[in-house]
């Protein structure tokens, strides 16, 4: 049984990567926090409030991109020794393996299949390992008729 998943973030990769030079960093925001307050108008300013309201959204979107961080590790790791079906990124037909390591590179988890890395995101399915039926020699079958 195949079960084909989606990323936990939900993007794009292509918008991920466009996306990946505009982030704002909590030091980038209050830079601009401190230009608003300096450039407001004196006869009408801000309330504090507001500077208020706007540092806890930033606040409340940091702990959601460190919930997204955390969600794409568990992700990851509940991957080991599944089988998964990739999609490798040079446009290369799909690649089926047995999930054997996860790595963090650069703060994002990686899977290893068949000794290549791949990103959650070109990740199309994921099934249970096959197993196959042992028999252990040391048993013996016996009848029972009467």
């Amino acid at each position: 049984m195949s079960t084909a998943i989606s990323s936990v973030t939900g993007a794009d990769p292509a918008q991920t990567a466009a996306a990946a030079g505009q982030t704002l960093t909590q030091a980038n925001f209050l830079q601009l926090l401190v230009t608003q307050m300096s450039s407001q108008d004196p006869l009408n300013p801000e309330s504090d409030t507001d500077f208020a309201a706007q540092l806890a959204q930033f606040s409340a979107l940091q702990q959601t991109q460190a919930m997204s961080q955390g969600m794409s590790v568990l992700q990851a790791n509940s991957m080991m020794g599944e089988m998964a079906t990739v999609a490798p990124s040079d446009g290369s037909g799909p690649v089926t393996g047995q999930v054997s390591a996860v790595q963090i590179q650069s703060g994002t988890p990686v899977i290893t299949i068949n000794g290549q890395t791949y990103s959650l995101s070109q990740v199309t399915a994921i099934a249970p390992p096959v197993s196959t039926p042992t028999t252990n020699p040391n048993t013996t079958q016996t009848s029972n008729s009467n």
